[in-house]
Protein backbone atom coordinates (compact mmCIF):
# COMPACT_ATOMS: atom_id res chain seq x y z
CA UNK A 1 0.00 0.00 0.00
CA UNK A 2 1.13 3.86 -0.66
CA UNK A 3 -0.25 6.68 -0.35
CA UNK A 4 -0.82 8.30 -3.90
CA UNK A 5 0.31 11.31 -5.40
CA UNK A 6 -1.79 14.15 -6.38
CA UNK A 7 -0.13 16.13 -8.42
CA UNK A 8 2.37 15.27 -10.98
CA UNK A 9 3.02 16.79 -15.08
CA UNK A 10 6.05 15.28 -16.10
CA UNK A 11 5.38 11.98 -17.84
CA UNK A 12 6.31 9.00 -19.47
CA UNK A 13 4.11 7.84 -21.98
CA UNK A 14 3.55 3.72 -22.84
CA UNK A 15 2.37 2.57 -26.07
CA UNK A 16 2.52 -0.87 -27.24
CA UNK A 17 1.68 -2.28 -30.20
CA UNK A 18 -1.75 -5.07 -30.72
CA UNK A 19 -2.14 -7.29 -33.34
CA UNK A 20 -5.11 -7.22 -32.41
CA UNK A 21 -6.62 -4.38 -34.98
CA UNK A 22 -9.94 -3.63 -33.27
CA UNK A 23 -7.66 -2.32 -30.23
CA UNK A 24 -4.62 -0.66 -31.95
CA UNK A 25 -4.25 3.09 -31.14
CA UNK A 26 -1.29 5.69 -32.94
CA UNK A 27 1.52 6.82 -31.21
CA UNK A 28 1.30 9.93 -32.93
CA UNK A 29 -1.95 11.23 -31.95
CA UNK A 30 -1.34 9.89 -28.33
CA UNK A 31 1.53 12.71 -27.67
CA UNK A 32 -1.06 15.25 -29.37
CA UNK A 33 -3.61 13.87 -26.79
CA UNK A 34 -0.59 14.12 -23.89
CA UNK A 35 0.21 17.55 -24.96
CA UNK A 36 -3.12 18.75 -24.72
CA UNK A 37 -3.49 17.89 -21.10
CA UNK A 38 -0.30 19.61 -20.50
CA UNK A 39 1.62 17.36 -19.95
CA UNK A 40 5.59 17.13 -20.24
CA UNK A 41 7.05 13.88 -21.75
CA UNK A 42 10.11 13.32 -20.84
CA UNK A 43 10.47 9.62 -21.99
CA UNK A 44 8.43 7.48 -24.09
CA UNK A 45 8.25 3.65 -24.18
CA UNK A 46 7.08 1.40 -26.69
CA UNK A 47 7.16 -2.32 -26.78
CA UNK A 48 5.13 -5.34 -28.81
CA UNK A 49 2.78 -8.10 -27.53
CA UNK A 50 0.16 -10.78 -28.86
CA UNK A 51 -2.10 -10.11 -25.70
CA UNK A 52 -2.11 -7.70 -22.89
CA UNK A 53 -0.55 -9.12 -20.05
CA UNK A 54 -3.87 -9.91 -17.43
CA UNK A 55 -1.20 -8.23 -14.30
CA UNK A 56 0.63 -5.92 -15.69
CA UNK A 57 -0.65 -5.36 -18.99
CA UNK A 58 2.74 -4.71 -20.83
CA UNK A 59 4.51 -7.82 -18.83
CA UNK A 60 6.82 -7.78 -15.56
CA UNK A 61 10.11 -6.94 -17.56
CA UNK A 62 9.00 -4.24 -19.63
CA UNK A 63 7.51 -2.47 -16.36
CA UNK A 64 10.08 -3.06 -14.50
CA UNK A 65 12.21 -0.99 -17.17
CA UNK A 66 9.78 1.70 -17.06
CA UNK A 67 10.17 2.02 -13.16
CA UNK A 68 13.62 2.42 -14.23
CA UNK A 69 12.79 5.43 -16.11
CA UNK A 70 10.87 6.39 -14.17
CA UNK A 71 13.79 6.80 -11.38
CA UNK A 72 16.12 8.14 -13.73
CA UNK A 73 13.74 11.03 -15.94
CA UNK A 74 12.21 11.97 -12.30
CA UNK A 75 8.75 11.13 -13.68
CA UNK A 76 5.29 12.09 -11.65
CA UNK A 77 3.13 10.33 -14.08
CA UNK A 78 2.98 7.51 -16.68
CA UNK A 79 0.00 7.83 -19.39
CA UNK A 80 -0.42 4.44 -21.07
CA UNK A 81 -2.22 4.57 -24.94
CA UNK A 82 -4.92 1.90 -24.07
CA UNK A 83 -7.93 1.46 -21.57
CA UNK A 84 -6.56 -0.37 -18.02
CA UNK A 85 -8.29 -2.12 -16.16
CA UNK A 86 -8.63 -1.20 -12.26
CA UNK A 87 -6.55 -4.30 -11.16
CA UNK A 88 -4.08 -3.29 -13.87
CA UNK A 89 -4.01 0.17 -12.74
CA UNK A 90 -3.33 -0.57 -9.81
CA UNK A 91 -0.72 -3.12 -10.00
CA UNK A 92 1.21 -0.66 -12.50
CA UNK A 93 0.74 1.89 -9.14
CA UNK A 94 2.24 -0.06 -6.49
CA UNK A 95 5.04 -0.88 -8.84
CA UNK A 96 5.67 2.51 -10.41
CA UNK A 97 5.13 4.44 -7.24
CA UNK A 98 3.63 7.12 -9.04
CA UNK A 99 0.11 8.17 -10.58
CA UNK A 100 -0.49 5.80 -13.55
CA UNK A 101 -3.55 7.44 -16.02
CA UNK A 102 -4.78 5.06 -19.35
CA UNK A 103 -6.22 6.41 -22.10
CA UNK A 104 -9.76 6.85 -21.27
CA UNK A 105 -8.71 8.92 -17.64
CA UNK A 106 -6.34 11.12 -20.41
CA UNK A 107 -9.57 12.04 -22.37
CA UNK A 108 -11.50 12.82 -19.84
CA UNK A 109 -8.95 15.03 -17.82
CA UNK A 110 -9.03 17.00 -21.34
CA UNK A 111 -12.27 17.47 -21.47
CA UNK A 112 -12.50 18.06 -17.39
CA UNK A 113 -10.18 21.28 -18.51
CA UNK A 114 -11.75 22.30 -21.62
CA UNK A 115 -15.53 22.64 -20.23
CA UNK A 116 -16.87 25.89 -19.77
CA UNK A 117 -20.85 25.69 -19.99
CA UNK A 118 -22.58 24.61 -16.82
CA UNK A 119 -23.91 21.63 -18.17
CA UNK A 120 -20.37 20.37 -19.89
CA UNK A 121 -18.75 20.72 -16.45
CA UNK A 122 -21.29 18.31 -15.13
CA UNK A 123 -21.54 16.05 -17.89
CA UNK A 124 -17.70 15.74 -17.45
CA UNK A 125 -18.12 14.92 -14.03
CA UNK A 126 -20.48 12.45 -14.17
CA UNK A 127 -18.11 10.68 -16.85
CA UNK A 128 -15.35 11.14 -14.64
CA UNK A 129 -17.30 9.59 -11.56
CA UNK A 130 -18.18 6.43 -13.46
CA UNK A 131 -14.84 6.13 -14.73
CA UNK A 132 -13.96 6.28 -10.98
CA UNK A 133 -16.30 4.23 -9.14
CA UNK A 134 -14.54 0.88 -11.18
CA UNK A 135 -11.20 2.27 -9.20
CA UNK A 136 -11.79 2.53 -5.67
CA UNK A 137 -10.46 -0.38 -4.60
CA UNK A 138 -7.12 -0.55 -2.40
CA UNK A 139 -4.96 2.10 -4.28
CA UNK A 140 -4.72 4.47 -1.16
CA UNK A 141 -4.28 3.95 2.75
CA UNK A 142 -7.04 5.92 3.98
CA UNK A 143 -9.72 3.44 2.52
CA UNK A 144 -8.37 0.68 4.82
CA UNK A 145 -10.81 -1.24 6.62
CA UNK A 146 -11.62 0.91 9.82
CA UNK A 147 -9.26 -1.33 13.08
CA UNK A 148 -10.35 -1.84 16.06
CA UNK A 149 -9.32 -0.41 19.36
CA UNK A 150 -10.38 2.53 22.12
CA UNK A 151 -11.66 5.31 20.00
CA UNK A 152 -10.98 3.60 16.68
CA UNK A 153 -14.52 1.62 16.21
CA UNK A 154 -16.25 3.41 14.38
CA UNK A 155 -20.13 2.68 12.43
CA UNK A 156 -19.13 -0.28 10.50
CA UNK A 157 -19.04 0.84 7.37
CA UNK A 158 -15.44 0.98 6.33
CA UNK A 159 -14.02 4.57 4.40
CA UNK A 160 -14.02 2.59 1.12
CA UNK A 161 -17.97 1.72 1.54
CA UNK A 162 -18.61 5.20 2.63
CA UNK A 163 -16.57 6.93 -0.83
CA UNK A 164 -18.24 4.56 -2.98
CA UNK A 165 -22.02 5.80 -0.98
CA UNK A 166 -20.96 9.52 -1.47
CA UNK A 167 -19.91 9.08 -5.04
CA UNK A 168 -23.50 7.66 -6.34
CA UNK A 169 -25.09 9.99 -4.11
CA UNK A 170 -23.26 12.20 -6.33
CA UNK A 171 -23.82 10.86 -9.61
CA UNK A 172 -27.32 10.92 -8.31
CA UNK A 173 -27.40 14.36 -8.02
CA UNK A 174 -25.81 15.24 -11.35
CA UNK A 175 -28.12 12.58 -13.36
CA UNK A 176 -31.36 15.16 -12.02
CA UNK A 177 -29.71 18.71 -12.96
CA UNK A 178 -28.86 17.09 -16.54
CA UNK A 179 -32.12 15.87 -17.15
CA UNK A 180 -33.21 19.62 -16.20
CA UNK A 181 -31.01 20.74 -18.47
CA UNK A 182 -32.22 18.16 -21.19
CA UNK A 183 -35.66 19.47 -20.60
CA UNK A 184 -34.28 23.27 -21.35
CA UNK A 185 -32.47 22.06 -25.02
CA UNK A 186 -35.58 20.26 -26.03
CA UNK A 187 -37.60 23.62 -25.71
CA UNK A 188 -34.88 24.97 -27.98
CA UNK A 189 -35.03 22.59 -30.53
CA UNK A 190 -38.92 22.95 -30.43
CA UNK A 191 -38.72 27.11 -30.68
CA UNK A 192 -36.88 26.47 -33.85
CA UNK A 193 -38.87 23.61 -35.00
CA UNK A 194 -41.98 25.82 -34.90
CA UNK A 195 -39.99 28.47 -36.51
CA UNK A 196 -38.69 26.01 -39.43
CA UNK A 197 -35.55 26.53 -39.19
CA UNK A 198 -33.63 23.77 -40.20
CA UNK A 199 -30.23 22.58 -38.23
CA UNK A 200 -27.38 21.54 -39.70
CA UNK A 201 -24.74 20.15 -37.15
CA UNK A 202 -21.07 20.23 -37.83
CA UNK A 203 -19.28 16.51 -36.95
CA UNK A 204 -16.11 15.18 -37.24
CA UNK A 205 -12.74 13.87 -36.19
CA UNK A 206 -11.71 16.22 -33.48
CA UNK A 207 -8.36 18.71 -34.84
CA UNK A 208 -10.43 18.45 -38.08
CA UNK A 209 -11.37 21.97 -38.53
CA UNK A 210 -14.82 21.94 -37.10
CA UNK A 211 -14.76 25.29 -35.36
CA UNK A 212 -12.34 27.16 -37.71
CA UNK A 213 -15.04 26.41 -40.46
CA UNK A 214 -17.82 27.55 -38.10
CA UNK A 215 -16.15 30.52 -37.53
CA UNK A 216 -15.39 31.30 -41.37
CA UNK A 217 -19.19 30.50 -41.84
CA UNK A 218 -20.85 32.21 -38.81
CA UNK A 219 -18.60 35.09 -38.62
CA UNK A 220 -18.08 33.74 -34.75
CA UNK A 221 -15.51 33.43 -32.42
CA UNK A 222 -15.42 30.04 -31.11
CA UNK A 223 -12.23 28.80 -29.44
CA UNK A 224 -10.30 27.13 -32.30
CA UNK A 225 -6.46 25.68 -31.72
CA UNK A 226 -4.71 23.25 -33.68
CA UNK A 227 -5.10 20.66 -30.18
CA UNK A 228 -7.11 17.67 -29.82
CA UNK A 229 -10.66 18.44 -28.36
CA UNK A 230 -10.06 22.51 -28.86
CA UNK A 231 -14.07 22.61 -28.22
CA UNK A 232 -16.12 21.08 -26.36
CA UNK A 233 -19.06 22.76 -25.60
CA UNK A 234 -21.73 22.95 -28.11
CA UNK A 235 -22.09 26.15 -30.18
CA UNK A 236 -25.44 27.23 -32.33
CA UNK A 237 -25.38 30.02 -34.43
CA UNK A 238 -27.60 31.18 -37.42
CA UNK A 239 -26.38 31.33 -40.67
CA UNK A 240 -28.16 33.75 -43.25
CA UNK A 241 -27.86 32.51 -46.61
CA UNK A 242 -27.96 34.50 -49.74
CA UNK A 243 -31.27 33.76 -50.87
CA UNK A 244 -32.64 34.88 -47.11
CA UNK A 245 -33.48 30.84 -45.84
CA UNK A 246 -31.50 30.67 -42.70
CA UNK A 247 -30.26 27.41 -40.80
CA UNK A 248 -29.01 26.68 -37.71
CA UNK A 249 -25.58 25.30 -37.69
CA UNK A 250 -24.08 23.79 -34.68
CA UNK A 251 -20.40 23.14 -33.70
CA UNK A 252 -20.15 19.84 -31.45
CA UNK A 253 -17.49 17.81 -30.34
CA UNK A 254 -14.97 16.42 -31.64
CA UNK A 255 -14.64 12.25 -31.53
CA UNK A 256 -11.87 10.02 -30.95
CA UNK A 257 -10.30 6.50 -31.77
CA UNK A 258 -12.55 4.71 -28.84
CA UNK A 259 -14.19 7.22 -27.26
CA UNK A 260 -15.18 6.48 -23.86
CA UNK A 261 -18.60 4.95 -23.36
CA UNK A 262 -18.84 6.70 -20.13
CA UNK A 263 -18.48 10.48 -22.09
CA UNK A 264 -20.91 9.45 -24.87
CA UNK A 265 -23.23 8.09 -22.30
CA UNK A 266 -22.26 11.53 -20.20
CA UNK A 267 -22.76 13.53 -23.35
CA UNK A 268 -25.76 12.27 -24.56
CA UNK A 269 -28.10 15.32 -24.07
CA UNK A 270 -25.31 17.51 -26.21
CA UNK A 271 -24.97 15.08 -28.83
CA UNK A 272 -28.71 15.25 -29.86
CA UNK A 273 -27.89 18.03 -31.57
CA UNK A 274 -26.36 16.12 -34.01
CA UNK A 275 -29.13 13.04 -33.47
CA UNK A 276 -31.78 15.56 -34.14
CA UNK A 277 -30.29 18.06 -37.00
CA UNK A 278 -31.54 18.16 -40.57
CA UNK A 279 -28.14 17.78 -42.03
CA UNK A 280 -24.73 16.37 -41.01
CA UNK A 281 -21.89 18.32 -42.75
CA UNK A 282 -19.31 15.70 -41.99
CA UNK A 283 -16.08 17.94 -41.56
CA UNK A 284 -12.72 15.60 -42.48
CA UNK A 285 -8.93 17.01 -42.81
CA UNK A 286 -8.41 15.77 -46.16
CA UNK A 287 -4.81 16.31 -45.74
CA UNK A 288 -4.47 13.62 -42.67
CA UNK A 289 -3.27 10.41 -43.90
CA UNK A 290 -5.29 8.70 -41.45
CA UNK A 291 -8.12 10.07 -42.60
CA UNK A 292 -10.23 6.80 -43.83
CA UNK A 293 -9.80 5.49 -40.07
CA UNK A 294 -10.71 8.74 -38.76
CA UNK A 295 -14.13 8.81 -40.75
CA UNK A 296 -14.76 5.20 -39.68
CA UNK A 297 -14.45 6.28 -35.98
CA UNK A 298 -16.53 8.64 -36.36
CA UNK A 299 -19.29 6.52 -38.15
CA UNK A 300 -18.48 4.05 -35.39
CA UNK A 301 -19.80 6.66 -32.65
CA UNK A 302 -22.60 8.64 -34.66
CA UNK A 303 -24.02 4.61 -35.05
CA UNK A 304 -23.71 4.71 -31.48
CA UNK A 305 -25.79 7.86 -30.56
CA UNK A 306 -28.13 7.32 -33.27
CA UNK A 307 -27.34 9.44 -35.76
CA UNK A 308 -26.24 7.49 -38.51
CA UNK A 309 -29.01 7.51 -40.10
CA UNK A 310 -29.14 11.48 -40.08
CA UNK A 311 -28.39 12.67 -44.22
CA UNK A 312 -24.68 13.57 -44.76
CA UNK A 313 -22.61 15.31 -46.84
CA UNK A 314 -18.69 15.32 -46.08
CA UNK A 315 -16.37 18.17 -46.32
CA UNK A 316 -12.91 17.65 -47.03
CA UNK A 317 -10.94 20.33 -45.34
CA UNK A 318 -7.38 21.75 -45.33
CA UNK A 319 -7.26 22.03 -49.00
CA UNK A 320 -5.02 24.48 -48.97
CA UNK A 321 -1.99 21.97 -47.67
CA UNK A 322 -2.90 19.72 -50.58
CA UNK A 323 -3.10 22.16 -53.61
CA UNK A 324 -6.26 21.20 -54.49
CA UNK A 325 -8.95 23.58 -55.98
CA UNK A 326 -12.24 23.84 -54.02
CA UNK A 327 -15.24 21.51 -55.66
CA UNK A 328 -18.18 19.34 -55.26
CA UNK A 329 -17.72 15.62 -55.84
CA UNK A 330 -21.63 14.44 -56.61
CA UNK A 331 -22.94 10.39 -56.81
CA UNK A 332 -23.85 9.24 -60.08
CA UNK A 333 -27.97 10.41 -59.26
CA UNK A 334 -25.96 14.23 -59.11
CA UNK A 335 -26.67 13.76 -55.34
CA UNK A 336 -23.88 16.21 -53.42
CA UNK A 337 -21.28 13.71 -51.47
CA UNK A 338 -18.35 15.28 -51.10
CA UNK A 339 -17.44 19.49 -51.00
CA UNK A 340 -13.47 20.33 -51.00
CA UNK A 341 -13.02 23.93 -48.96
CA UNK A 342 -10.45 25.35 -46.74
CA UNK A 343 -11.75 26.69 -43.90
CA UNK A 344 -8.33 28.45 -42.89
CA UNK A 345 -8.10 30.60 -46.40
CA UNK A 346 -11.86 30.71 -47.06
CA UNK A 347 -11.67 28.78 -50.54
CA UNK A 348 -14.48 26.82 -51.28
CA UNK A 349 -16.85 28.40 -48.13
CA UNK A 350 -19.46 29.95 -50.80
CA UNK A 351 -19.86 26.21 -52.55
CA UNK A 352 -20.98 25.15 -48.84
CA UNK A 353 -23.82 27.48 -48.45
CA UNK A 354 -25.02 27.42 -52.52
CA UNK A 355 -25.37 22.83 -51.45
CA UNK A 356 -27.52 23.94 -48.62
CA UNK A 357 -29.34 26.66 -50.26
CA UNK A 358 -30.29 23.93 -52.78
CA UNK A 359 -30.71 20.59 -50.12
CA UNK A 360 -33.24 22.80 -48.06
CA UNK A 361 -35.14 23.96 -51.52
CA UNK A 362 -35.69 19.79 -52.20
CA UNK A 363 -36.08 19.11 -48.46
CA UNK A 364 -39.47 21.23 -47.70
CA UNK A 365 -42.72 19.47 -48.13
CA UNK A 366 -46.26 21.59 -49.24
CA UNK A 367 -49.34 20.50 -49.90
CA UNK A 368 -52.43 18.71 -48.59
CA UNK A 369 -52.13 15.98 -46.18
CA UNK A 370 -55.41 13.44 -46.21
CA UNK A 371 -55.59 12.06 -42.48
CA UNK A 372 -58.95 9.31 -41.64
CA UNK A 373 -60.49 10.01 -38.19
CA UNK A 374 -57.97 7.12 -36.56
CA UNK A 375 -54.31 9.07 -37.67
CA UNK A 376 -55.02 11.94 -35.31
CA UNK A 377 -52.20 11.37 -33.65
CA UNK A 378 -50.39 12.14 -36.35
CA UNK A 379 -52.30 15.29 -36.87
CA UNK A 380 -51.27 16.20 -33.07
CA UNK A 381 -47.72 15.69 -34.20
CA UNK A 382 -48.01 18.34 -37.36
CA UNK A 383 -49.54 20.66 -34.74
CA UNK A 384 -46.95 20.07 -32.56
CA UNK A 385 -43.87 21.49 -34.73
CA UNK A 386 -46.22 24.33 -36.15
CA UNK A 387 -46.59 22.14 -39.38
CA UNK A 388 -50.04 23.35 -40.39
CA UNK A 389 -51.50 25.82 -42.10
CA UNK A 390 -54.86 25.05 -42.36
CA UNK A 391 -57.79 22.01 -41.75
CA UNK A 392 -60.64 21.24 -43.50
CA UNK A 393 -62.70 18.44 -42.76
CA UNK A 394 -64.39 16.13 -46.24
CA UNK A 395 -67.78 14.34 -46.39
CA UNK A 396 -66.37 11.19 -45.31
CA UNK A 397 -64.85 12.51 -41.96
CA UNK A 398 -60.77 12.55 -42.86
CA UNK A 399 -59.11 15.80 -41.83
CA UNK A 400 -57.27 17.56 -44.52
CA UNK A 401 -53.87 19.32 -43.43
CA UNK A 402 -52.58 21.84 -45.83
CA UNK A 403 -48.88 21.31 -44.30
CA UNK A 404 -45.38 22.91 -44.47
CA UNK A 405 -42.74 20.58 -43.08
CA UNK A 406 -39.26 19.18 -43.95
CA UNK A 407 -39.44 16.31 -45.27
CA UNK A 408 -37.34 14.48 -42.98
CA UNK A 409 -39.72 15.34 -40.33
CA UNK A 410 -42.33 14.05 -42.11
CA UNK A 411 -41.40 11.02 -42.79
CA UNK A 412 -40.13 10.45 -39.04
CA UNK A 413 -44.23 10.82 -37.74
CA UNK A 414 -45.34 8.84 -40.55
CA UNK A 415 -42.95 5.91 -39.74
CA UNK A 416 -43.57 6.28 -35.46
CA UNK A 417 -47.07 5.73 -36.60
CA UNK A 418 -47.17 3.30 -38.89
CA UNK A 419 -48.23 5.70 -41.76
CA UNK A 420 -46.84 5.45 -45.48
CA UNK A 421 -46.79 9.08 -47.01
CA UNK A 422 -47.22 9.30 -50.70
CA UNK A 423 -45.26 12.39 -50.97
CA UNK A 424 -45.67 15.42 -53.22
CA UNK A 425 -43.63 17.46 -55.25
CA UNK A 426 -42.27 20.58 -53.52
CA UNK A 427 -44.41 23.38 -54.59
CA UNK A 428 -47.04 21.41 -56.52
CA UNK A 429 -49.80 22.83 -54.10
CA UNK A 430 -52.88 21.21 -55.92
CA UNK A 431 -52.08 17.43 -55.13
CA UNK A 432 -52.33 16.04 -51.91
CA UNK A 433 -50.84 13.76 -49.87
CA UNK A 434 -52.40 10.41 -49.21
CA UNK A 435 -51.81 9.06 -45.73
CA UNK A 436 -52.25 5.04 -45.75
CA UNK A 437 -51.57 2.61 -43.29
Amino acid sequence: MFERPGIGERAILVHMDLNDESNREHLAEFEELAASAGATVVDIATTRRHSPDPKYFIGRGKAEEIHDRIKAGDAELVLFNHALSPSQERNLEALFECRVLDRTGLILDIFAQRARTFEGKLQVELAQLKHLSTRLIRGWTHLERQKGGIGLRGPGETQLETDRRLLNVRIKQINKRLTKVRKQREQGRQSRRKAEVPTVAFVGYTNAGKSTLFNALTASDVYAQDQLFATLDPTLRRLEMADGQKVILADTVGFIRHLPHDLVESFRSTLQETEQAHLLCHIIDASDEMRMENIEAVERVLEEIGADEVPQIQIMNKIDRMGVEPRIDTDDDGKVTRIWVSALTGEGLDLIQSVLVDYFKQDQIQGVLCLRPDQARMRALLYGISAVQGEEVDAAGNCLLTINVAKRDLMQMASRENIQAELLIPGAESKTLAAAV
